[in-house]
């Protein structure tokens, strides 16, 4: 007879077991003649088959666990649906895209802003973004989601956190039958038509939620394909102890929320008191909201997308999550572009609409269509130039540990023999602006460090996520340390990763006269520079041993600190040189009132960790080399982070 301890492991093995059969691989279709194949499918894909005109339209309200605004009454969201009435009048029920956003009627969606419209009644007549008028034809439902406390649903916004994941989640418990919904008039609904298998998607805060309810192991969540989306809101407001803005949750809960504002004083107010701006320190509130130590709760795949050129939702945020999930076997796939905080919709419009539809033709209609037999990353290596490989970072990546020299005084170098313990440079905080701390890297400039690597005699490929380690004194409790890689060398690059929007337009789907599946054209900007900043990053010094605590330095000690640069993936050709550029205070980037501080470095005991391929490194080099860079122009194309942002 087993044992109480056995019998609850078997109970545990076997709940996981059928929660991996109903999403972490595509359905296998019956043996034929017990069902016929519906006319939405031809071979391995999917087709258009149904009216887009005639569509059934209808919005419902999803009852969630919560009642966040105190009411007595639980919350309810509002989710608009969009599904084939022919595939419904055939009794075939259709699997499920859904896009969560707070934005649908505050801010609008995608490179035009679309916003959601309704008809007479009250039921929903448009859907921003072309994902209904593409799927629907041809054998799905599309269902936008107004998280808690957004648009047309009732309870509160908690920016990131268990209340508005929990509003998502809901309706894909809806959806598998788990939850109630009723029309606006009270009557409740079910979700039949659905087969429960659900993808969710979604851009920036919205692809930020489709990771946290993936996170939670729910049940029917097949896929999710977050894109430039955040899974540690920590670190999208804090970059390692440092503010990007002041009251960044307060402003983002008030900038979406559409409830009165009495309605959600005590939810802004928790938002407002514990994310703990006044230390920066990660606590109970913010590993609420990190998704990565749950990772080993997903059971969805997830196809991931991001520019690696994102200012705003930054790097760093897809490659931890990346990393989480492929050491726990998550099945899953990588597009990584030249482009700032883009859609790929507007990088590589037909070919990344074509992958998102082989990808739900697999998850979600469990069509063998071989998209998870081709290599798992596609990359824009530089404009326009796109590339695959089986993995990322790129395989055969080792860490280099890249010595610092003293060079001339002026300009350190970078590879070589590196420094004597002992050799010290100094700076003081002069909180430079990015284009001035990274030109002419030669010239003295109070307020940065500078170190160059040798003249490449063969292109470098970086790929993944370098540090700087060092070792210091400072003369103050604490102080922001700011660190920039650069590819010094002439070079067609992309402009900030922006697109331009151009007069053309082209159409992915059937229209109506209300929701209409065109969209103009964009190309990316490029331009031609004699440098470019790769990657970057910053740390308030008084993080250094947790990002928990504060630990005040002292100025008669050294201290060990890292510096974490968000990741990258670059191939610097021949002739051009690599910079180390190091600064303090980053008036375009984060927000401190600690200035003025003096910071001495300890060379010789001090690196750059870089994540490199091959077995070319840095050439040595005890000088740096002559670098040129154009006079200084001030910028429009990067917004500061200082003005604040929506994800």
């Amino acid at each position: 007879m087993p044992t109480a301890r056995t019998r609850a492991r078997i109970a545990v093995v076997l709940a996981g077991l059928l929660v991996t059969s109903l999403t972490a691989a595509p359905a296998t279709a019956d043996p034929p003649g017990r069902r016929p194949t519906p006319p939405h499918v031809v071979g391995t894909g999917t087709v258009p088959a149904y009216s887009f005109a005639d569509a059934i339209r209808e919005s419902v309200w999803v009852e969630t666990r919560a009642d966040s605004d105190g009411d007595g009454v639980r919350d309810r969201v509002a989710a608009d649906v969009v599904r084939p009435r022919e595939a419904a009048a055939a009794g075939v029920r259709v699997p499920v895209i859904m896009e969560a956003s707070p934005y649908y009627l505050c801010c609008g969606r995608g490179n035009e802003g679309e916003f959601k419209a309704y008809d007479a009644s009250g039921v929903i007549a448009k859907v921003p973004l072309f994902y209904d008028n593409y799927f629907v034809p041809r054998g799905y439902a599309f269902v936008a989601v107004d998280l808690a406390g957004t648009a047309r649903s009732t309870g509160c916004e908690d920016v990131g956190g268990p209340l508005e994941v929990g509003s998502a989640r809901a309706v894909v418990d809806w959806l598998n039958g788990r939850a109630r919904a009723y029309t606006a008039d009270g009557r409740p609904v079910d979700a039949g038509w659905s087969t429960g298998r659900v993808g969710m998607i979604g851009k920036s805060w919205d692809g930020s939620v489709a990771n946290g309810v993936a996170a939670t192991g729910v049940p029917g969540l097949a896929t999710i394909v977050p894109v430039s989306a955040i899974s540690s809101w920590y670190d999208y407001m804090r970059y390692q102890g440092a503010l990007t803005s002041t009251d960044y949750p307060g402003w983002l809960h008030s900038d979406v929320s559409s409830r009165p504002e009495d309605a959600c004083a005590t939810v802004l107010a928790r938002l407002r008191a514990d994310s703990a701006e006044q230390t920066g320190d990660y606590n109970g509130f913010w590993a609420q909201r990190d998704y990565r130590p749950s990772a080993g709760r997903v059971r969805a795949s997830v196809l991931v997308a991001h520019g690696l050129h994102d200012l705003n939702v930054t790097t760093g945020q897809f490659a931890s999550w990346w990393q989480e999930l492929a050491e726990r076997g998550v099945p899953r796939r990588l597009w990584l572009s030249q482009a700032g905080h883009q859609d790929p919709f507007d990088v590589r419009r037909a070919e990344w609409v074509a992958l998102l539809h082989r990808w739900f033709d697999y998850w979600l209609q469990g069509l063998r269509n071989g998209v998870m037999d081709e290599p798992r990353v596609d990359l824009e290596t530089a404009p326009g130039r796109w590339t695959t490989q089986r993995d990322w970072p790129a395989p055969g990546t080792r860490d280099v540990r890249v010595p610092l020299g003293v060079g001339d005084g002026v300009t350190g170098t970078l590879g070589g023999r590196g420094a004597r313990p002992g050799q010290e440079r100094a700076y003081v905080d002069e909180s430079l602006t990015e284009d001035v701390v990274v030109a002419a890297p030669n010239t003295a400039t109070a307020g940065r460090l500078v170190f160059l690597s040798g003249t490449l005699s063969s292109a470098l490929r970086i790929s993944g996520s370098p540090s700087v380690r060092l070792r210091v004194r400072v003369d103050r409790p604490t102080t922001e340390l700011s660190a920039r890689l650069v590819d010094y060398g002439t070079a067609e690059r992309s402009w900030f990763g922006a697109v331009r929007t151009l007069d053309t337009e082209s159409c992915w789907g059937e229209s109506t006269e209300v929701d209409d599946a065109c969209y103009r054209d964009t190309e990316e900007i490029t331009e031609v520079s004699d440098h470019a900043v790769l990657t970057r990053g910053w740390l308030d010094a008084a993080h250094h041993r947790s990002l928990r605590f504060t630990t005040p330095l002292r100025p008669d000690r050294w201290y060990t600190v890292t510096v974490p640069l968000n990741a990258y993936d670059t191939v610097l050709p021949a002739g051009h040189v690599l910079g180390l550029v190091l600064g303090q205070s980053d008036p375009e980037f984060t927000v401190t009132d600690d200035r003025d501080a003096t910071v001495r470095v300890d060379l010789g005991r001090s690196e750059l960790v870089l994540p490199v391929t091959g077995r070319a490194g840095l050439p040595t080099v005890d000088v740096a080399p002559a670098v040129v860079t154009a006079p200084v122009e001030p910028s429009t194309a990067r917004s500061a982070r200082t003005e604040r942002q929506r994800p």
